[in-house]
This record gives C-alpha cells, sequence and structure tokens, in this order.
C-alpha cells in the first residue's frame, strides 16, 4: 500500500507568513491536487477490499464449519382462565 504522501503528484509548498517566515510546519497543496489524491486512494482502497473480500470467500470456502442446531423452546400458552388482579386494590374504582 502506498503512503499518503506517494498519492501526491503535484508542488508540495510551505505556508508561510507575509514576512517570508514559515508559519507551520504543515505542507499546503492545490484543491484540485488534494482531490485527486483522495480519488486515487479510495480507488485503491475499493481494490484493496475486492481482494481482500475474494481471499476471505476462498478462504471460508475451504474451512467450511458446521455448526450444531441450537435446540428452541416452545413458546409459553396463554391461559384464559389467569386471573387479573390490579397491583393496588386501594386505588382500584
Amino acid at each position: 500500500m502506498k503512503t499518503p504522501a506517494e498519492y501526491l503528484n503535484c508542488p508540495v509548498f510551505e505556508l508561510t507568513y507575509p514576512t517570508g517566515e514559515a508559519a507551520e510546519s504543515v505542507p499546503v497543496v492545490a484543491y484540485d491536487d488534494a482531490v485527486r489524491a483522495v480519488e486515487l486512494a479510495l480507488a485503491d482502497a475499493e481494490k484493496y477490499k475486492y481482494l481482500l473480500m475474494r481471499a476471505l470467500r476462498r478462504h471460508a470456502a475451504e474451512t467450511q464449519v458446521s455448526y450444531p442446531a441450537l435446540p428452541t423452546l416452545p413458546l409459553p400458552q396463554e391461559a384464559p382462565e389467569t386471573p387479573v388482579r390490579p397491583l393496588y386494590p386501594d386505588l382500584a374504582a
């Protein structure tokens, strides 16, 4: 994989004050060059993602593991004769 700097094939400038003094140690590139570098990086990421997913699918096909079926519990049955009692009988009107 490339480093981020390898995607920039353009002039890189240093940020300076109007006096010519270096403002920060941050490289500055043109907006279009930065967008082009990001698009190239995203295209490479898609390619690597495709290759990784293909390798994972091949590996999964070679190492197929069967898991035992999980036991299922029956759902509780409703009892129609179950009495409903108020939680607070003093407040029930």
